[in-house]
């Protein structure tokens, strides 16, 4: 074939660049988007988004973007190669743009060796997503499942139900409080999968608030989390880990145990994410088999007391009773926890696929673990013996065990606290290095290391915990900031809804089961919970609004780096 001449190839050039100008009214109708140098194209209508990427590149980055104003600045070789793929419909990959960047200029590099100014769209964490890939890219389902899990069996399921024998009397009733409990944590954990799915990045309610409603609304919710929230469930967690190692071996100091405890977990997640990771799934897993091991001891070992798990006419009466309600609010205490893995949703892998996954399975594994826990300890025990006692698991241990049962339930608490510290330290920081991502005066605490380890924000979060196991304030700090967290559950469970009806066409990987019962009944539940601390509490609740109303005053204050993505 002979070749082209100059001039045909000059004409050729000038009619693809003039065609380029014309395609967002030709073929679309919406604005059209170069991506450069990641060699992206970008063209939206409205809702509808699409990307198409040439040869060669293996990420996306959508952090160049000029206007196709400015296409002829790539030159015609650089236009044709964009139109020559816009032109094949198999190339083009239909997805919405990740639109949580915001414009910034800077010089990037075109077609060629030429370089330009042209309007940019960073990522708020501001990394190129070639880097974020590899950096935080390592965290399996089953790693982040492990987290929920460890962060919801703590020892609640151990101490709560000698307060509910007090006025539950029957078996059944006892174990559907747990049971309801659970189906009410599934709730929340399907509406949080779902809110993963939508809006995949790290910080829990910090970022879903921020989304809904307004970037304020979500640094309340990140101002409990980043200062206490996360800091003294840690401290709780280490002194009760020092408190029964003493009493397995005596004279040992429980303080000095509990701080030993915090720093030598956050020297493991410092040293990078896959250390922690191998950590929390090992320690984790210890914790479920020891607690199978002791369920499966007590029903076949333990002398049965007499006592019935079938339904009977008493039972309706219980399940719509004053103590069932109030009971209920202390079980979903043991429950809290099951939204752990969405604080870390930029270090899952496919979030969208696996959160879901990882959220509905961990509350399912607990429900079940605290069920049959909470029948051996009904099966092995008086409940007279019980009613009024901390130390429910205590007591039942020596009648499955003997004398040797207060050291054996001793040292189950200790092994399972030790996962409950660890998915504390390493969730909690990311909370902090979310928003240090999207406010100046935090910034420090969004530096991550080589390995992608927030050091910073850990360290801070551990400075906070030692301070309030050394003063010991950590319980009066969970009193006044119990309320303040379930709010922002509420809150964050109410936003299912709204997002549904503001904007039906957001993308959603995954839509949560039995929509909109599932959502309601979360919030009819967790309502009672706020109306029964602003009852039963007032003025924790209040110092924990104030707390709020403190971070407010915070965030008006402070200078915002980039405006949070929108929805």
């Amino acid at each position: 074939m002979p070749a082209k001449s100059t001039a045909a190839l000059a004409r050729q050039r000038a009619q693809r660049v003039a065609y380029s100008r014309e395609l967002p009214a030709r073929a679309i109708g919406g604005n059209a988007f170069l991506v450069a140098p990641t060699r992206w194209a970008a063209v939206t209508d409205g809702a509808q988004r699409a990307r198409t990427r040439t040869r060669g590149s293996q990420w996306y980055a959508p952090h160049a973007v000029a206007a196709f104003s400015n296409l002829e600045r790539l030159g015609p070789c650089g236009a044709h190669s964009l139109m020559t793929r816009l032109q094949h419909p198999h190339r083009l990959r239909c997805e919405r743009l990740k639109n949580d960047c915001y414009p910034r200029r800077r010089l990037i590099r075109q077609a060629g060796k030429q370089r330009t100014f042209l309007n940019t769209m960073p990522s708020p964490s501001d990394v190129p997503p070639s880097n974020k890939a590899v950096q935080i890219a390592r965290v399996s389902t089953v790693t982040a499942t492990a987290i929920a899990v460890a962060d919801m069996i703590g020892i609640g399921v151990f101490t709560s139900l000698g307060f509910q024998v007090r006025d539950i009397s029957t078996g059944f009733s006892l174990l559907m409080l747990w049971i309801v409990g659970g189906v009410v944590a599934l709730c929340g954990a399907l509406s949080y999968a779902e809110l993963a799915a939508a809006l995949p990045r790290s910080g829990g309610e910090y970022n879903f608030l921020s989304r809904i409603y307004h970037p304020a609304v979500g640094f309340l919710a990140g101002w409990v989390s980043a200062t206490v929230g996360f800091a003294a469930p840690t401290a709780l967690a280490a002194m009760a880990f020092g408190v029964y190692f003493e009493g397995v071996f005596p004279g040992a100091p429980p303080l000095a145990l509990g701080l030993g405890l915090a720093w030598i977990v956050a020297l493991i997640h410092l040293s990078g994410i896959r250390h922690g990771s191998t950590f929390q799934n090992v320690s984790t897993a210890i914790k479920v088999v020891l607690i199978v091991a002791f369920i499966v001891a007590g029903f076949t070992i333990g002398s049965p007391e007499p006592i019935s798990f079938a339904p009977s006419a008493r039972d309706l009466d219980h399940l719509f009773s004053a103590p069932f309600a109030i009971g209920l609010v202390f079980v979903m205490y043991s429950y809290s926890g099951w939204n752990a893995a969405t604080y870390i949703i930029d270090e899952v892998k496919e979030p969208q696929k696996s959160l879901p996954i990882a959220l509905f399975a961990a509350t399912l594994i607990v429900m079940v673990l605290y069920v049959a826990l909470n029948a051996v300890f009904l099966y092995t025990t008086p409940i007279q013996s019980m009613v009024g006692q901390l130390d429910v698991a205590l007591i039942a241990s020596k009648q499955i065990f003997g004398d040797a049962g207060g050291r054996i339930v001793g040292v189950l608490i200790c092994i399972g606290l030790i996962s409950s510290v660890s998915a504390m330290i390493w969730i909690g920081p990311r909370v902090t290095m979310t928003m240090g991502q999207d406010i100046s005066t935090l910034r420090f605490f969004a530096r991550t290391s080589k390995t992608g380890v927030p050091r910073a924000a850990i360290l801070f979060q551990l400075t906070v915990s030692t301070v309030l196991l050394l003063t010991q304030t950590f319980e009066a700090v969970l009193d006044f900031i119990q309320f303040s967290l379930t709010a922002c559950s509420f809150l964050a469970v109410l936003g299912v809804i709204v997002l549904r009806r503001e904007q039906p066409l957001l993308p959603r990987p995954y839509l949560v089961w039995a929509y909109p019962l599932t959502p309601v009944l979360f919030l009819m539940v967790t309502a009672f919970m706020m109306y029964y601390l602003i009852m039963q509490r007032p003025m924790q609740s209040l110092a924990g609004l104030l707390m709020m109303l403190a971070g407010l005053a915070v965030y008006a204050i402070s200078p915002k780096r980039t405006p949070l993505p929108a929805t």
